[in-house]
């Protein structure tokens, strides 16, 4: 019979670890949307980068009944496995609400609801959720703990400042809704604060100021393009130092049929 040494047990757990890691990573990615969604007059793509093998950031973007679109991009407390599994308990949530057609605010009233009866120590989860009417051409938001959004139009790019206590942390908690007429040409940047807060080896911010410079650059530009330049200006301000926040971001283009 042949025994195992303690490093041979230490390096089959890690090796298991590994695999569970690994297929972690995985599923947290068939939670992601798979494509870009293009649908009637509009185009939405993504940008998912966890900082380890898997992240607390979370997103997605769908139709819902009477031809309406939604998305939503979310930030779970925490990092790696732990901040996963929250962020995958905060989406299989969402899903089944969504699915009712409730308003934005009322989403995340009853997402905070069902996340506090958790009662997670320490975990919460920040999140914007929109609604877009492509027969109106209005947007509604909702946001709670995440930076901007910011919106592109006429090259230029301004911040929409909509604030809200993120779900998990209280009990009976409502939410403003934030409503936007779109015109033909405007697109609208939704991302979760590890790019506003990427580092540079100075220890400075890129901030949302440095996110507004690129947008203003490249407005106009189609969602994946536009993220692509968003990445890799905060590549080169990072200098490619190790961050420490997942990154996230989805573009909403609006366009003429």
């Amino acid at each position: 019979m042949v025994i195992a040494t303690p490093m041979q047990d230490l390096l089959a757990i890690e090796k298991l670890r590994e695999q569970e890691l690994e297929e972690a990573r995985i599923i947290q990615g068939a939670m992601l949307p798979s494509q870009p969604l293009h649908k009637f007059n509009v185009l939405i793509s993504h940008e998912f980068q966890p900082v380890t093998e898997v992240g607390g950031d979370y997103l997605d973007y769908f139709a819902l009944p009477d031809n309406i679109l939604g998305l939503y991009v979310g930030d779970v407390s925490g990092k790696g496995l732990p901040a996963a599994l929250y962020a995958a308990l905060a989406v299989g949530t969402l899903r089944g609400i969504r699915k009712t057609g409730m308003r934005p605010g009322a989403v995340l009233s009853l997402l905070n609801e069902r996340l506090h009866l958790r009662g997670i120590p320490g975990r919460h989860s920040a999140i914007q959720y929109a609604t877009f009417d492509p027969a109106t051409a209005e947007m509604i938001i909702a946001s709670a703990g995440m930076p901007g959004p910011l919106l592109l139009r006429d090259r230029d790019c301004r911040i929409l400042q909509i604030t809200g206590i993120p779900p998990g942390l209280f009990p009976s908690v409502s939410y403003d809704e934030f409503s936007l007429q779109l015109q033909p040409g405007d697109s609208l940047l939704f991302c979760s604060d590890g790019l506003t807060e990427a580092r540079s080896i100075r220890d400075e911010e890129f901030g949302l100021e440095g996110l507004q410079d690129v947008c203003r650059c490249h407005a106009g530009e189609a969602p994946l393009d536009l993220l692509g330049h968003v990445f890799s200006a905060i590549q080169e301000f990072t200098m490619h130092c190790r961050q420490w926040d997942d990154m996230t971001a989805t573009v909403f283009q609006y366009s003429a049929l």
